[in-house]
């Protein structure tokens, strides 16, 4: 017999974890030019809120699950309300591997991509309608 699955209406957190060499680097990062908040702070996990239920954490290799990797091919998608704005704003601060930003009728975004200090690329975006 199979147990019930539980619904997803309790579910509290969604929290995406990312693995770094140099952990104080990339708090730096995420919350001076992200400007993300730190909302649990578990000495080598950082967890930082991106929306009311939607989370970064942010894990020092050497004590994670995982340990860090050249070859990245995690995204995180931020959905804002100005792109052009936020990309007008990572340009002036020197984000690494800045693309203009691009509509995308078909997905209706527009939308540009940046790396963090490890390489995790980051994609900011807007709703076209």
């Amino acid at each position: 017999m199979t147990t019930a699955r539980p619904s997803h209406d309790a579910t509290q957190k969604l929290i995406t974890f990312l693995y770094y060499r140099d952990l104080p680097q990339a708090m730096r990062f995420y919350e001076d030019v992200l400007g993300l908040e730190l909302a649990i702070d578990q000495g080598w996990s950082k967890i930082y809120r991106v929306t009311e239920g939607g989370y970064v954490g942010l894990v020092d290799e050497s004590r994670g699950s995982h340990r860090a990797h050249p070859v990245k091919p995690v995204q995180i998608c931020i959905r804002v309300a100005d792109v052009d704005a936020w990309h007008a704003y990572v340009a002036s601060v020197g984000v690494p591997a800045l693309k203009p930003p691009r509509s995308h009728e078909a997905l209706r975004i527009r939308a540009f991509v940046f790396d963090d200090p490890e390489g995790y690329q980051i994609e900011m975006q807007s709703a076209l309608d």
